[in-house]
C-alpha cells in the first residue's frame, strides 16, 4: 500500500500518488522512482529538468515575496518546495532557457539598471541538462527540529495532479518585478536604515495555506 498524500497534523502537505507520478515522469527510470517512494515515502530524490518541469530557484525570503505576489496578485502557482534555505518554484519546460533573458531587459532596457531590476536577486535557472533535488513526497514524521525544517526539504505547494499547470518566463517575471517593487516599498517605509534585520521570515511564514482550486 502507497503512503503518498496528506498527513493529519502536519503543517507541511504531503505529495497526492497522481502529483508522485508526475514528478516520477521526469526521472530516466518513473517506475524505480516509484518503487523507491512506496518503500522510502521520506526520501528525497534528484530529478532532471527540462522535460517535464523548469525550475526557477530563489533565495528564500525573495521566493516567498514571489510565491505570495503569485497567490494575492496572479494565477497561482505550480508546485513549489524549499530546499536549504532555498525556494524551487516549479515552472514550465523552457523557462529557464526564456527567463534570464526577460530580467536583463527588465534591469538594462530604459538604458540603465532599473530600481525594480536592481532589487531582484539573481535567480538560478534549471534547466534542460540540469538536476534539482526535490522533496520527499511524504514529510517528515513531527517532531522536527526547526533547524531541520528551515534548512532542509519540504512542499510548500505540493504537486496534486499528473498534469500540473505550471506557469512560463512571462508570468514568473512578473511575480518577480512585483516581489522587488514590493520590497522596494518595504525599505522607503523601514523607521531607521540601521535598525538590525533578520535574514529569517518569521515563525508562521509558513503557516499561510495557498488554495490550489485557483490554479489554472
Amino acid at each position: 500500500m502507497s503512503i503518498f498524500g496528506n498527513h493529519a497534523g502536519s503543517e507541511v502537505t504531503g505529495v497526492t500518488p497522481e502529483g508522485a507520478a508526475w514528478l516520477a515522469s521526469a526521472g530516466t527510470y518513473p517506475r524505480s522512482t516509484r518503487v523507491l517512494w512506496d518503500d522510502r515515502p521520506t526520501a528525497p530524490v534528484v530529478l532532471a529538468c527540462g522535460s517535464a518541469f523548469d525550475v526557477v530557484n530563489a533565495p528564500a525570503l525573495f521566493g516567498r515575496h514571489m510565491l505570495d505576489r503569485l497567490w494575492d496578485e496572479g494565477p497561482g502557482s505550480g508546485p513549489v518546495a524549499a530546499h536549504r534555505g532555498r525556494m524551487l518554484l516549479f515552472a514550465a519546460p523552457g523557462t529557464a532557457q526564456r527567463l534570464p533573458s526577460l530580467l536583463e531587459w527588465e534591469e538594462w532596457g530604459s538604458g540603465g539598471a532599473s530600481e525594480r531590476g536592481r532589487a531582484i536577486p539573481p535567480l538560478l535557472c534549471h534547466g534542460t541538462g540540469d538536476a534539482v533535488t526535490v522533496p520527499a513526497p511524504a514529510p517528515l514524521a513531527p517532531p522536527v527540529p526547526a533547524a531541520a525544517t528551515r534548512l532542509g526539504s519540504r512542499w510548500l505547494v505540493a504537486p496534486d495532479t499528473r498534469t500540473p499547470w505550471l506557469p512560463g518566463p512571462e508570468i514568473m517575471l512578473w511575480a518577480a518585478v512585483r516581489a522587488a517593487r514590493s520590497a522596494a516599498r518595504r525599505l522607503l517605509s523601514e523607521p531607521s536604515p540601521t535598525a538590525p534585520i533578520s535574514i529569517f521570515p518569521p515563525a508562521d511564514q509558513d503557516a499561510k495555506v495557498y488554495d490550489v482550486s485557483r490554479r489554472r
